[in-house]
């Protein structure tokens, strides 16, 4: 969320990082100013009034010590009394009108982001690597895995619906080997402490992260009791309402965290979207990093976060690129983003597998997560950042198609061998 002070004095500023998001200022922003400035009038004319009736209260105590008649002041108090209650409850109406109007704008872009009007206008900063060549008709992950008796789709559908999936024998050992693998390194070398949190959340977390009130529709919501817990769409929710509502001590950051965990997305609007296969799933599993850093630091963290996401792809062996974000494509909380789409033969396509950005303080001001530096009374919002590395069943899904032999078998990366204890997903002996 933005400040309403920030907003207030740079309403052009605002209006025009939404034009480059492809938005309408005025249908966003609404009556902003004009709210904005009844609710400071609201505020003046009830301080106004205090002073008023605070001298006549003073007035009033003169004429009683002197035995004169106070009932005029008094009766006069009352009605300052009165009017400065329906003033202060209509400063309260109008401030809650421009809280509302603020949760609804989205995070201003970084200079650096490209404009675009879709995602056509995104800019390859790099890529990595060589697509692998075959000698034969590289087939999709959903052929291969149904091949091999590794991957129900049937079964799933059965169970819950479309959009789901059940692993078999060395295709759910896969999937548990790229999650304990990406989490080792992350650990291990990039300097990440591993986290498990819920993956149901209360409402407030969801509000902290962004993804309330405006992406409601696109998460699973669980009544409990007389509140409602949500299924997380990602672990970036959880994690980064660890620190909600927490002042931070300047010399713990950058902190930098890792989880695994199940994500959860209904996944709105996307009927007839990647529709066969594992793609587009209302559950799948993902290697989740975030990072809480200071506002000067955040752009140098933004690019080791991303950097950590490409390692794995890199030691995966897996061809890849990196995106960055066009205005009319980054999320609504984000101010910069760097997808990596990694190749599929099987689709003949780049497939987005990890978004990394940086919120800079459009979520801590949301979940009030602040730091101190020692010696200064005043505390700041700490920026936050995260990104997946990766998401666990697309990293399934590339290694299958880039990995496929013209038997029908998948050859397993080298660092993926040691979790795995075979070198080749073969048929299932389910």
């Amino acid at each position: 969320m933005l400040d309403l002070n920030f907003v207030r004095d740079n309403l052009s500023l605002v209006e025009e990082k939404l034009r480059q998001r492809g938005m309408k200022p005025a249908e966003v922003l609404k009556d902003f100013s004009q709210v904005d400035a009844q609710r400071r009038q609201a505020i003046t004319s009830a301080e106004t009034m205090k002073a008023h009736r605070n001298r006549a209260s003073e007035e009033i105590a003169k004429l009683k010590k002197s035995g004169q008649d106070a009932s005029a002041l008094i009766a006069e108090t009352k009605q300052l009394r009165e009017n400065i209650q329906e003033l202060e409850k209509a400063a309260d109406e109008y401030d809650s009108r421009l809280q509302q109007m603020l949760v609804g704008i989205p995070n201003l872009l970084h200079h650096s982001v490209p404009l675009g009007k879709s995602e056509e206008d995104n800019v390859e900063v790099r890529r990595w690597g060589t697509p692998p060549r075959f000698d034969f008709a590289p087939k999709s992950h959903w052929e291969i895995g149904e091949n091999l008796g590794v991957l129900d789709l049937e079964r799933a559908a059965k169970l819950s619906g479309a959009r789901f999936a059940v692993y078999w024998d060395l295709g759910a050992r896969l999937e548990r080997a790229l999650a304990n693998f990406m989490l080792d390194l992350h650990t291990s070398k990039h300097g990440y402490t591993e986290v498990l949190p819920p993956y149901l959340v209360n409402s407030d977390s969801m509000y902290g992260t962004g993804q309330l009130p405006k992406f409601a529709s696109d998460s699973f919501r669980v009544p409990h009791g007389e509140k409602d817990l949500w299924l997380i769409p990602t672990a970036e929710v959880p994690v980064t309402n660890l620190y909600r509502d927490e002042v931070l001590d300047a010399a713990r950051l950058p902190i930098s965290l890792t989880a695994y965990t199940a994500c959860f997305r209904s996944e709105a609007g996307s009927y007839g979207k990647d529709v066969r296969g594992i793609i587009r799933q209302h559950q799948f599993q993902k290697v989740e990093l975030v990072k809480f850093t200071r506002p000067e630091d955040s752009y140098e963290q933004l690019e080791r976060l991303t950097g950590d996401a490409e390692e794995v792809l890199q030691k995966l062996g897996l061809h890849y690129r990196v995106m960055a974000l066009s205005a009319a494509d980054v999320s609504f909380s984000s101010a910069k983003t760097y997808d990596l789409e990694v190749w599929l033969p099987g689709q003949q396509l780049f497939r987005e597998i990890s978004s990394c950005s940086n919120f800079e303080s459009f979520q801590a001001r949301r979940a009030n997560i602040r730091y101190r530096t020692e010696g200064k009374n005043k505390s700041e919002f700490v920026h936050t950042l995260n990104g997946s590395a990766l998401a666990v069943g697309r990293t399934w899904v590339a290694i299958v198609e880039n990995y496929q032999q013209a038997d029908g078998s998948v050859v397993i990366p080298e660092v993926l061998r040691p979790y795995m204890g075979v070198e080749r997903l073969t048929p299932s002996k389910k």
